[in-house]
């Protein structure tokens, strides 16, 4: 996985809820989700980001088996109808990783870190599938319950070193770095954290940045999230410029359009 993330990569959200944040991502049936992920293939995603609950701020939590009856056929269906894309399961229940698993997901997206069920770490250890390792300061009833911070950077990073050497004790050693934008962070905090991603890179892990049509660009620029695809873009340019690896968004192409510019940039310094 770190040699295939060299290059920076897009990775598609493809919500399988009724009530995700972005209703354009929101999909309810195995033939729209055919769709959704078609769409986002030709557009040039790189991941599909499965998903079978909101984490939004506010979202009721269904069970395990209600999720994995949301995601597993979609997957099934994905996986044969796209045998080549890789597919990332966003859940935080170890029983929906391992079914995921078994179908051949490529990477577990947990937002909570095992804060809601910690059998997720062993499904990562025992499976060796890459890991998303999640900042969040949130509880198991509030994965976004804000807190004060000392310096939101510095604590940050304390987060992922204790964290790292906890995971890799675990068996788990294949990890990706996500500084949980929107998740246990004012405004100010995740335009913070964008600024200084770069100091991330010393960790040695590869970095996934997801701000897609967030809060703190809605807020910062006075619109809603259906009108956030320019702001989106502007802080993926600039996280691509400070190191980050992956891209997590709704609209793969202007992700595309933004590593195709960052890179010619690189190219003309040479």
């Amino acid at each position: 996985m770190n040699e295939w993330l060299k290059e920076p990569r897009v990775m598609g959200i493809l919500n399988i809820t009724p009530d995700s944040f972005h209703a354009a991502s929101r999909v309810e049936t195995i033939d729209h989700a055919i769709q959704h992920a078609a769409r986002l293939i030709e557009e040039g995603v790189d991941i599909l980001d499965l998903g079978g609950q909101s984490t939004r701020p506010g979202a009721n939590q269904i069970s395990s088996e209600e999720e994995n009856q949301r995601v597993l056929p979609v997957l099934e269906a994905i996986r044969q109808r796209f045998p080549s894309i890789k597919i990332s399961i966003d859940t935080y229940y170890g029983e929906v990783a391992a079914a995921c698993a078994k179908l051949g997901v490529d990477i577990i997206n947990d937002v909570s870190n095992g804060c809601i069920d910690s059998g997720i770490h062993a499904v990562a250890a025992e499976t060796k599938i890459p890991y998303v390792l999640m900042h969040n300061s949130g509880d198991s009833t509030n994965l976004t319950r804000l807190i004060s911070y000392s310096n939101v950077v510095d604590d940050v990073y304390a987060f992922f070193e204790n964290e790292l050497a906890r995971l890799m004790k675990l068996g788990i050693s294949e990890i990706i770095l996500d500084l949980g934008f929107g998740f246990a962070k004012t405004t100010e905090q995740n335009f913070e954290l964008l600024n200084q991603l770069d100091k991330f890179k010393a960790l040695g892990f590869p970095l996934l940045v997801g701000v897609s049509r967030k809060k703190m660009i809605q807020t910062t620029l006075n619109v809603t999230a259906d009108d956030s695809l320019n702001g989106t873009t502007v802080l993926n340019t600039i996280a691509l410029m400070k190191g980050a690896n992956i891209l997590r968004v709704h609209d793969a192409r202007e992700a595309q359009q933004a590593i195709t510019l960052v890179r010619q940039l690189a190219l003309s310094s040479k």
